[in-house]
């Protein structure tokens, strides 16, 4: 039993060391790993037990390596519960209507076309709501394009609301070939 036990013993401590060596291995290379993890599951192969690990690289995506040179910035509470300024429901309706107005006036029903319009369109969207730099606010944007054919269409969402801090503002435009809703959605974090 005690040989069994010192067995066992040695067999933690060696699985240990190679997960360490594992781990620095890979921090060398820029991936992250669950070697270190507590929760490692193991596996059952020909009768032996294997530590199961799983890696992620990140080498690929420059934008961890810039995080990893800047310093955590540390945010004090302001314990402010509720908006200093409400969320300009009125102008925002202008800036739909403008936008929506300029891009798609003259334009035509195409499937492919009304595909990237809606991305060109929600990203211009998001950038004049955000140019009025409402605080504390996230802004989400939903476009649909459709073609105008004597049909109709009903187009729903959902999510948490705070009814008191989150609004939204929503536009339809038409002309002689296709129609448009443009919504954005300000949602209030505290």
């Amino acid at each position: 039993m005690i040989n069994l036990c010192s067995q066992v013993q040695v067999l933690i401590k060696m699985s240990e060391v190679t997960k360490d060596k594992a781990s620095r291995l890979l921090k060398k290379r820029g991936s992250m790993s669950s070697v270190s993890s507590p929760d490692i599951r193991r596996k059952e192969i020909h009768g032996r037990a294997k530590d199961s690990v799983s890696t992620v690289s990140y080498v690929d995506e420059p934008s961890h390596h810039d995080d990893a040179s800047r310093p955590a910035v540390q945010m004090e509470n302001t314990y402010q519960l509720g908006p200093h300024k409400c969320f300009p429901v009125d102008v925002v309706n202008h800036i739909l209507k403008d936008v929506l107005t300029n891009y798609l006036q003259e334009e035509k029903y195409e499937p492919e076309l009304c595909r990237q319009m809606t991305k060109t369109i929600a990203e211009v969207v998001k950038a004049r709501v955000k140019d009025l730099m409402i605080p504390r606010y996230r802004f989400v944007v939903i476009i649909h394009i459709g073609q105008l054919n004597n049909q109709s269409l009903h187009i729903g969402s959902r999510c948490l609301w705070d009814v008191a801090n989150d609004t939204f503002s929503s536009f339809i435009f038409r002309n002689t070939s296709l129609f448009a809703l443009a919504t954005v959605y300000a949602i209030y974090l505290e």
